[in-house]
């Protein structure tokens, strides 16, 4: 019925106006370009971010938020450290650096190193509640009647004159239990601060090969000064990118002039993103270029005429247009990696010029007109059947994949309407001779019939059966699976390796991973932090991990400040006397210290006053205050981590940073059992959906694979349905098969490749079985098509991303088997027919 359908509205084209026809294409030609420029005027722009191209997760609201909080604080840092051979040195380069970056205020903020005025804000923000803050040396000490260990430490203070102690401070805490408690806020580390400027000593940094000044250090000695800023935008957007690296290389051009001995060690996603973006660019243009070149000779030494080679041009332009059109009116921006993909769309965008200049070659005598109605069946269905190929991408979580599916759809599409609405008119002057490319097409076919002579017999068919299926269990057998995300994108040494340098300079740094802790109320959640300190202590003693930062150490729960609370009490309501005459201090302090003591007995540390601070501020992300609490994220999504999937409902959370993961697996298990903490690894999430939408992706090849052979059975019979099926079919199996034998791991853009190789390669199926008349032709044409397509798709094999280097490797083997294959089904036809095997047969032209 569809077959027949489509034959009519072929031949009523041939009624319609070819002016009209070529008038209209204009009219959507011109819209298309009008709206295009809107889209670019009101905000559309090119997207770098890798991470935008990465699955959704279907997660609780606090989860998602956790993920964002952490997100939005860690992605535009940007770390410098400056390796100087002494500290002045140190001290005065960095100080020129930070000078210089602000001086680019459009670029960078909150440009830091050490802030020598957090202990004083602190000092003053604590003071007044040093009656609930108690080290645990001094719990201990209180709570073992060890007063005459606190009143010795308070004399050997006194007479120390690197202490804190003053008269001030004697008389409203004469043990001196606050500088203790002071100091014990800040995390145990090997920076040191001096005159406002972060210092580390590279000494235990790697450095036995030397790098240059940009990159790294080249010896193990001298002193290391730290400066950080955060981008004013982010650091995935290659505007920003341009002004933040202009900003960072002038300053630190001023700083090399200044100190030409100076190193430099770099680390933020801003040098990753610049990297993606640079290589990315630059295959766009080299690939792309290529790609298009490639096309150009084909057409140019097939047909031996400027005009199909203009109308070539034409075909890939319109559908480029609409390509970018629908992608910027659907997603309000365009991946880079989509325009690499994209790059695709020129090797098959001109499948429909080739065939329809093979049909007028095997025919010179028809007009364009008539060709386009001949071929208009076959044609539509060819495009319906790649478009829904590519729509079967756009079923994959990642946006990225999304885009590039509406992309190559909607290319096609503009490429199709070129075909049936302009070529009529455009298209319509006489070719050369084409005898030679068609007597060669002739020859091949010849050679296929004769093989298939041969095939069809019970031997060889039984031979040709054996040997496939050899290699097919053979390659598949050796077949792995990889799904981690971080083997898609790899950033090059000169990136990594300074960065890894500056991560040891700090310690280990801030990884990705963090800890998520979860409780119904504020005062749980502090309880929680304090209880799981212990644990975090105890797993950087293993050596699974090398630092955190948790609330915990700013904000005692109030359960721990009435503790501290009620110990204190022993000094100031019963021993306050005898401390007093210990220190020699004067009695008639005692009034005055009880009743401050007494006064204190309802003030309490909360958040909300400790974020109002400098350093609370930057710590304030790690807080999630309550609000409400709805489930985020597509609901066709997998959940991760489904034990936690009723956590949603905790109103309070923290986030507890984690650096220097040494063994993540045993954090894993650490807290495994513990439903108030979740370690929340985003990279394993997303790799666990892609493994899950790389199975999915497979069924839905295998259910598109009997959808077209029952489609297909309507047309040709169910025999040379099977034969139509059985190509992109056969060759999807041996393209995994071969995959395996070179090592290639399987990831889900490996089975979005087979998706297309199913699409593109029932193309070249259904031209084969409908060629009644003209084999020749179409076997020019699919050859021509099939030579452009692994031109295009080849050359992505050549990426230096990974996802794009597996999607052209898999296209490139699946269309090369295909072609192969694709013509034994007219061969293979002929023979049984010729020794009159009953197959039915029905022409849709």
């Amino acid at each position: 019925m569809a077959p027949k359908i489509a034959t009519r509205i072929g031949h009523s084209l041939m009624q319609t106006s070819t002016k009209w026809r070529f008038a209209i294409w204009l009219c959507l030609m011109l819209a298309a370009s009008l709206w295009t420029l809107q889209l670019w005027q009101n905000g559309a722009k090119v997207q770098s971010d890798i991470l935008a191209m990465l699955p959704h997760l279907q997660q609780d609201a606090l989860t998602a938020r956790a993920l964002e909080q952490v997100e939005s604080t860690l992605a535009d840092q940007v770390y410098l450290a400056l390796i100087a051979e002494d500290e002045p040195q140190a001290i005065a380069a960095a100080t020129l650096l930070m000078e210089q970056l602000k001086t680019q205020n459009t670029a960078f903020t909150d440009i830091r190193s050490a802030d020598l005025q957090m202990g004083e804000a602190l000092g003053q923000f604590y003071f007044p509640y040093r009656f609930k803050l108690l080290t645990p040396e001094q719990t201990d000490a209180l709570s073992h009647n060890g007063l005459e260990r606190l009143i010795a430490s308070a004399t050997q203070q006194l007479y120390n004159a690197f202490s804190y102690a003053n008269s001030q401070l004697l008389t409203q805490d004469p043990l001196l239990l606050f500088p203790d408690n002071l100091l014990a806020l800040a995390p145990s580390s090997k920076l040191s601060a001096s005159q406002g400027i972060l210092l580390a000593h590279p000494q235990s940094v790697d450095t036995k090969q030397g790098v240059d000044t940009k990159q790294g250090l080249d010896n193990s000695e001298g002193v290391a000064a730290i400066v950080m800023a955060k981008g004013t935008e982010s650091a995935f957007n290659p505007n920003a990118q341009l002004r933040q690296q202009a900003a960072l290389t002038q300053a630190l051009n001023a700083v090399s002039a200044q100190y030409p001995s100076i190193k430099v060690l770099q680390a933020g996603a801003l040098f990753h993103a610049i990297e993606a973006t640079n290589t990315a660019k630059s295959e766009i243009s080299v690939l792309g270029l290529a790609s298009l070149l490639g096309v150009v000779l084909l057409v140019w030494l097939a047909f031996r005429s400027v005009m199909p080679l203009l109308l070539a041009m034409v075909t890939i332009g319109s559908g480029l247009l609409l390509a970018v059109t629908f992608t910027l009116s659907v997603f309000g921006e365009l991946h880079l990696l989509t325009l690499v993909f994209g790059t695709s769309l020129i090797g098959i965008a001109i499948d429909y010029s080739f065939h329809f200049y093979c049909e007028r070659l095997s025919d010179n005598e028809r007009s364009a007109q008539a060709t386009v109605a001949y071929i208009f069946p076959t044609v539509s269905l060819a495009f319906i059947t790649s478009a829904l190929a590519y729509v079967g991408i756009g079923l994959a979580p990642f946006p990225g994949m999304q885009q590039v599916a509406i992309f190559c759809a909607s290319g096609l599409l503009g490429a199709y309407l070129t075909l049936v609405l302009a070529y009529p008119l455009l298209a319509d002057s006489k070719l050369p001779s084409g005898e030679r490319p068609l007597t060669l097409a002739q020859a091949y076919l010849a050679r296929l019939t004769g093989f298939s002579n041969k095939l069809v017999s019970p031997w060889g068919l039984s031979l040709f059966a054996l040997v496939l299926v050899g290699v097919c269990l053979l390659g598949i057998s050796k077949l792995n699976v990889d799904d981690d995300i971080r083997h898609l994108q790899q950033s090059p040494a000169s990136v990594t390796e300074p960065e890894d340098k500056l991560r040891k300079l700090l310690s280990g740094g801030t990884d990705n991973q963090f800890l998520l802790v979860r409780a119904p109320s504020e005062e749980a959640l502090l309880q929680r932090l304090e209880a799981l300190s212990p644990q975090l202590d105890a797993a950087i003693k293993q050596q699974e991990l090398g630092n955190y930062v948790s609330l915990s150490r700013y904000l005692p729960s109030k359960q721990k400040q009435d503790a501290a609370y009620q110990l204190q009490g022993k000094i100031y309501q019963s021993q306050l006397p005898t401390v007093l005459n210990s220190i020699g201090l004067d009695d008639g302090l005692a009034p005055e210290l009880s009743a401050a003591y007494l006064a204190a007995k309802d003030s309490y540390i909360t958040p909300t006053d400790f974020f109002e601070l400098g350093l609370g501020k930057q710590l304030a992300p790690l807080w999630l205050a309550p609000q409400e609490l709805a489930p985020i994220g597509h609901s066709t999504e997998p959940t991760i981590s489904p034990d936690n999937a009723n956590l949603g409902n905790d109103s309070h959370g923290a986030i507890v940073l984690l650096g220097g993961i040494e063994d993540i697996a045993a954090l894993k298990a650490r807290f495994a059992e513990d439903p108030q903490v979740q370690l929340i690894d985003k990279v394993a999430d997303i790799s666990t959906v892609m493994g899950h939408y790389r199975l999915l992706t497979l069924k839905l090849l295998g259910l598109a694979l009997v959808i077209a052979l029952l489609l297909f059975s309507l047309s040709f019979g169910v025999k040379r349905a099977t034969l139509v099926v059985a190509v992109p079919a056969l060759a999807a199996v041996l393209t995994l098969a071969i995959l395996g034998l070179v090592g290639s791991p399987l990831s889900l853009f490996h089975a979005l490749a087979l998706i297309l190789v199913f699409g593109i390669g029932i193309d070249y199926s259904l031209f084969f079985a409908s060629a009644a008349q003209h084999g020749k032709a179409v076997m020019m044409a699919v050859f021509m098509s099939a030579c452009s397509t692994l031109l295009a798709f080849g050359l992505l094999a050549f990426s230096q991303t990974q996802a794009i280097h597996y999607f052209g490797l898999t296209l490139s083997l699946g269309i090369g088997f295909t072609f192969v294959l694709s013509p034994l089904i007219l061969t293979t036809s002929q023979v049984l027919t010729t020794n009159k095997v009953s197959i039915p047969t029905r022409n849709v032209i």
